[in-house]
């Protein structure tokens, strides 16, 4: 298998095509549409799509009545298909075609010489300025299934699908521009039906607001049927007696603009991009209501028919995937956005927050606080709950804890955070009750030897858990829980009373890159009020991410052990939100982290832009494999209540994350063993 070929990865390249056209000009249109059609070919495109009535101009009028003008459109159909001998993609082209005596718009499939199907239009507009009853006949008037078109029989209706046997998943359904402005759009069942790739040929004239509700309508029918949309509509050279062309083209999958064309341009052009048919495959198996839809509408879906070609398309080269992938998936890169992001996140953690305390009844929290960011979060959570509640601050009882290991710096940071929030302020010095432990125990460190291992590290984060549960109790107050999403994936936690236990968590859903941007919208618009707040909110934002368990070295790093967490959480959100096995995500990390000029790193100047090797990828990846599935699963089926706050998902035994504690990684492992070295 070439690894780095999109078709290789269950990805379908998708062309839109708006060519220049002349009204009643079949020979140019052809020919646009023809190069088009080549430039397709090269970008190797599985398919592509044009303009409604592309051939003939939507703006014909009466003169679709005319014999000169219909023969010249199957002419140029015929000089079309011909061409299509030599070319790679499935092209979707539109025309009057005569069926019955009667006239149809439709739009025509055609594949090296095949023509595939033709989908009469199910819906014609005739209000405002649209007057198409007056030239053509509704789908339901269709009498026909089959047409006899330039010497071969072809599937008619729209009730036709074309299926793309050596593309698993890419399923073809087409209709026309009004037909997705109705209630209920013959996409819907098509999409019922397993339609993947709805194609939508449109001729669609501008009027001020109109593009951005297409984008809206085109952008939820693809999110509804859990579906790529393709959208086209006419362009420059249509008649402007009466209106005016934009030329939109868009292409969504599930709810998501991939591509958009450039509007009132004067020159025909082509927009690409890569579907990714394996998510929408996993999100119709993952949400039980598409199913369900599926047995409400059994009857009416069952006379659809499928008509079957094979494709073959380019899987020995290198075929890099023309797509935007995100290098923080949980992140948006957005300004705007992220600080809209972090604000719903904060304020779902709060409002939380503040009903568990008012459930329980316990107006007190007891808080761990390392001078690191999770707790730090936590603390900026709490603060906010209680004013939200008009309890003071001093309800919250902060603790530090210095341990072994613990830095000068991260101390200083605790007591300057504890102090800024204005909670109560603690210190419990733990190396004596974990001297004590260790003696207890029999272990070396006790009798005086430098022995630092996993025993010497959880009684440190064991002692630390037991003094908040204690103090919770002494003080009648709810201890809160720090750890957070990624820590929970990998098994960063010490298990029983330790450092993932509490009475509530509010970081349990929300992954280590998340909160770091959490951290900085608050430091950066004041969330908290105080000026010193930012100052110290942005030290321990620039603080390096350690356990700080063990002594005597510079630093105890996290990341050097478990790999990147900007990795890491790409990993998670590919495996838990969508599923995907190790080969895939490593070559969506590629796309995203590979070294190359990217500009969609999120803004502001303190982003690290790292770039990563597939060898590094494929590196961290296996770590977070064995953790995720085969090392830490015991330690998730038992954590606190938490709430959700995105749909990346969470980890929560109760909600999104149910898998067994004694699993095996061998079939994850085995699929990363399919990424080069």
């Amino acid at each position: 298998m070439e690894f780095h070929n999109l078709y290789n990865h269950q990805f379908a390249r998708i062309a839109v095509g708006v060519p220049l056209c002349r009204v009643a000009d079949p020979v140019f249109n052809a020919a646009q549409t023809l190069a088009l059609m080549q430039q397709a070919d090269q970008a190797s495109a599985a398919v592509v799509a044009f303009p409604e009535l592309g051939l003939s101009a939507y703006s014909c009028d009466d003169l679709f009545h005319q014999r000169a003008l219909l023969d010249a459109c199957e002419q140029a159909l015929a000089e079309l298909l011909k061409a299509s001998e030599t070319l790679m993609s499935i092209a979707i082209v539109g025309l009057p075609l005569r069926i019955d005596q009667r006239l149809f718009n439709c739009a025509v499939a055609l594949y090296r010489g095949r023509l595939l199907a033709v989908w009469p239009k199910t819906y014609l507009p005739n209000y405002a300025e649209f007057y198409e009853a007056r030239q053509f006949n509704a789908a339901s008037e269709l009498l026909s299934q089959q047409i006899e078109l330039l010497g071969q029989s072809v599937p008619l209706g729209s009730d036709v699908l074309v299926e793309v046997q050596d593309l698993p998943g890419l399923v073809l359904h087409c209709e026309i521009c009004e037909d997705v402005w109705t209630p209920i759009p013959p996409s819907s069942f098509a999409a019922l039906a397993g339609a993947t790739v709805l194609v939508n040929l449109s001729a669609s004239n501008v009027t001020v607001g109109k593009a951005n509700y297409r984008r809206q309508l085109v952008s939820q029918q693809s999110a509804r049927c859990l579906a790529a949309y393709v959208y086209t509509s006419a362009g420059a050279g249509e008649s402007s007696t009466d209106l005016a062309w934009d030329g939109q083209a868009l292409i969504c999958e599930n709810g998501e603009t991939l591509v958009e064309s450039q509007r009132y341009q004067r020159e025909s052009q082509l927009i690409v991009a890569d579907v990714d048919l394996e998510r929408l495959s996993r999100e119709r198996m993952r949400q039980s209501s598409f199913g369900a839809s599926v047995g409400v509408h059994q009857q009416a879906l069952q006379a659809f028919r499928r008509v079957e070609v094979a494709l073959a398309p380019p899987r020995e080269t290198v075929l890099p995937l023309q797509r935007r992938v995100e290098r923080f998936p949980y992140v948006p890169a957005e300004r705007s956005r992220r600080d809209e992001r972090c604000e719903e996140v904060f304020s779902i953690q709060v409002q939380a927050l503040v009903q568990r305390l008012q459930s329980s009844g316990i107006g007190k929290l007891v808080i761990g606080i390392s001078g690191g960011l999770d707790s730090t979060h936590a603390l900026l959570v709490a603060a906010r709950a209680m004013d939200r509640m008009g309890l003071p601050r001093t309800q919250i009882i902060g603790v530090t804890m210095p341990g072994f290991a613990t830095s000068t710096r991260t101390r200083d940071q605790a007591w300057r955070l504890m102090q800024t929030i204005g909670c109560e302020a603690r210190e419990i010095d733990i190396r004596p009750s974990c001297t004590q432990m260790l003696k207890d125990l029999g272990h070396p460190y006790a009798q005086g030897q430098a022995v630092y291992d996993v025993t010497f590290e959880n009684v440190q984060a064991g002692e630390r858990t037991s003094h908040l549960f204690r103090l919770a109790n002494h003080l009648g107050a709810l201890v809160l829980g720090t750890g957070d999403l990624s820590e929970l994936a990998l098994g960063w936690c010490t298990y029983g009373v330790g450092d993932h236990m509490s009475h509530y968590n509010v970081n349990a859903s929300v992954p280590k890159t998340l909160i770091q941007y959490l951290v900085r919208w608050v430091a950066e618009t004041g969330q908290l009020g105080a000026a010193t707040a930012s100052e110290v909110l942005l030290d321990i934002l620039a603080t390096e991410i350690s356990p700080e368990l063990v002594p005597g070295q510079a630093l105890q790093s996290t990341e050097s052990h478990i790999g990147r967490y900007e990795l890491q959480d790409f990993n998670l959100f590919y495996t838990l939100r969508h599923g995907y096995a190790p080969a895939k995500i490593a070559f969506l990390a590629l796309q995203a982290w590979g070294d190359r000029q990217r500009g969609d790193w999120p803004d502001g100047e303190h982003v690290q832009r790292n770039e990563y090797e597939l060898a590094e990828i494929k590196r961290v990846l296996g770590i977070f494999v064995r953790r995720f599935f085969q090392g830490s699963q015991f330690k998730r089926s038992c954590v606190p209540n938490a709430p959700k706050v995105g749909s990346g998902g969470s980890l929560s035994p109760r909600g999104d994350w149910r898998a067994p504690s004694d699993g095996e990684a061998s079939v994850w492992l085995a699929d990363l063993q399919r990424i080069p070295a």
